[in-house]
């Protein structure tokens, strides 16, 4: 008889397990991050194989989400300072696979340095995409991204994004919970399904306030527009990343 699938393991704030001998390490600095309610359905044939919407009461989420990378770094090295730092805007989707592990998805992630991109590109199978960015802060905790992409396309594709930082999150409700504290990626590497694992200390979070947000990111990635106000915004100062070795879809990690 076939095996029946575990449940999706539970959301927490802190990673499941830390990782004693990253792949790569990075920071995650100055982020938004903005939400639409989707569909299930509209996002399912957008996912690696092996993987499916993940849910909350049976609603799935788009995320547009805005920061700046900072260093970068292979193994325990230290971190590159220019190569390994510039503004990231990426729209994501959030899985789930046949183990019960929980990730995201990135339909495209622009990043204004173009060594990086091309060796995400073709290391890695990662949609990353050339743009101009860049990344203000104005007065009354308000924060500007802007993007415009510069290859491979689709020419035209950017954003402009204003969000106001408000008051520190004490307690994350669960749907914040769900769209933060994620500790994996899946992705499809050369025709097979990867997950790669990331760990990091619990976000420091804050509600925030959408003050402009004009963007086609979101339709060039292949989904549609979205509808109505957006069903969370928050800031986060930011948090130091490590990430592990990828893991086969058996769940086995990769010599």
């Amino acid at each position: 008889m076939p095996q029946t699938p575990p449940p999706p393991q539970p959301v927490t704030p802190d990673p499941p397990e830390a990782i004693a001998r990253p792949l790569l390490t990075q920071s995650w600095l100055d982020l938004s991050f903005v939400h639409w309610a989707v569909d299930p359905a509209d996002v399912a044939g957008l996912l690696p194989p092996g993987t499916e919407p993940d849910t909350l009461d049976g609603v799935t989420y788009v995320g547009l989400v805005a920061f700046r990378m900072h260093r970068v770094g292979w193994l325990r090295l230290p971190g590159v300072p220019y190569l390994g730092s510039f503004p990231e805007t990426n729209v994501r989707l959030y899985s789930v696979d046949a183990h019960g592990r929980r990730g995201v998805v990135f339909l495209s992630l622009d990043a204004s340095r173009l060594i990086p991109v091309v060796v995400a590109r073709l290391g890695f199978r990662m949609p990353y995409l050339w743009s101009r960015m860049s990344v203000d802060h104005l007065d009354g905790g308000t924060v500007t991204y802007t993007g415009s992409r510069r290859w491979p396309g689709p020419r035209g594709a950017g954003n402009r994004l204003t969000v106001r930082r408000g008051e520190p999150v004490e307690e994350p409700t669960e749907l914040e919970h769900f769209l933060t504290a994620r500790w994996g990626m899946h992705n499809a590497f050369f025709g097979r399904s990867m997950y790669l694992p990331n760990a990091h200390p619990r976000w420091p979070l804050h509600r925030a306030e959408l003050v402009e947000c004009d963007e086609n990111l979101i339709t060039a990635a292949g989904l549609p527009r979205p509808a109505g106000e957006p069903v969370s915004v928050l800031y986060s100062p930011g948090v130091p990343v490590r990430f592990g070795r990828p893991a086969r879809p058996a769940g086995i990690p990769t010599p």
